[in-house]
């Protein structure tokens, strides 16, 4: 009975590819994009698959920027169109079905929007970010509050462990108070990663 009792050590991460061990601050994720999954990744794996088209295209290797526009300003009315029942979503483009897809966290998980692609359009899509997005492993992830919504370009799987953070914090109706903090310091660091896009030149939209 004593093996039972032993606190046994965590299992290190590996790389899903390889098998190779992955230390935590070289961990690297993949889209593999037919199955709209995430795959762990050392950092050489992740390489191999950082061009588009690498490998037939099943998989796509996470990029780690992070942009905000300053220049683009969404108001109520913008975020009452997207007809997101919560006040954070993410937005990205799946390159098989060539749609957009609209996620929002909830207590069961990533939960999908229909958004409609003309509410799309003129809500996000003529934005400087949404012409940067890289599609399947980037999104647009946005969240409203009663002065303002932010909006920030940034790799996919944050989005995903914003959603299952708060899928195990959410308590009651609202999230609860824990939910909250972790929201709020979550949009925190995204705020200090992201960098501010260059003031357009005039005459010019899109760079």
């Amino acid at each position: 009975m004593r093996r039972f009792t032993r606190s046994r050590a965590p299992r290190p991460e590996v790389c899903e590819l390889c098998g190779t061990p992955v230390a935590e601050d070289r961990h690297r994720h993949l889209v593999e994009t037919e199955k709209r999954a995430l795959v762990c990744a050392c950092t050489p794996c992740a390489l191999l698959f950082d061009r588009p088209g690498a490998g037939a295209g099943r998989y796509r290797t996470v990029p780690d920027r992070y942009l905000a526009d300053p220049a683009h300003r969404l108001d109520d009315t913008a975020w009452e169109a997207l007809r997101i029942p919560v006040g954070v979503a993410f937005f990205f483009r799946n390159a098989a079905l060539d749609r957009l897809v609209a996620l929002y966290p909830s207590p069961a998980g990533a939960t999908e929007s229909e958004l409609d692609p003309d509410t799309w359009q003129a809500v996000l899509g003529a934005g400087r970010l949404a012409a940067l997005l890289e599609p399947d492993v980037e999104a647009l992830l946005l969240r409203h509050t009663p002065d303002r919504t932010e909006c920030y370009l940034v790799p996919v799987d944050i989005c995903y462990e914003l959603v299952g953070r708060m899928r195990l914090l959410w308590q009651g109706f609202d999230g609860g108070p824990e939910a909250r903090a972790a929201l709020t310091a979550f949009f925190r660091h995204v705020e200090r990663r992201a960098a501010p896009l260059p003031a357009a030149e005039p005459g010019r939209g899109r760079p």
